[in-house]
């Protein structure tokens, strides 16, 4: 993805900040535990498409922080 949309993109529930899981192809909302996920290079930042985290993976270390 874009590092510069990545700067723009908030969560759509809470408004805070999201980290950028490369690897797993995920913009990760750590206090909401939601994975959105990123399809075709776009973010899918709709809540009935987010993955609900346990807690523990939600709070794991992203490989980038936006």
């Amino acid at each position: 993805m874009d590092h510069r949309l990545l700067e723009l993109l908030v969560c759509p529930i809470c408004k805070g900040p999201l980290d950028y899981r490369r690897e797993a192809g995920e913009l990760v909302c750590a206090p909401d535990h939601l994975a959105f996920p990123i399809r075709d290079g776009m973010a899918v930042m709709l809540e009935s498409e987010a993955r609900v985290l346990s807690s523990s993976a939600a709070d794991s270390a992203p490989d980038g922080r936006t």
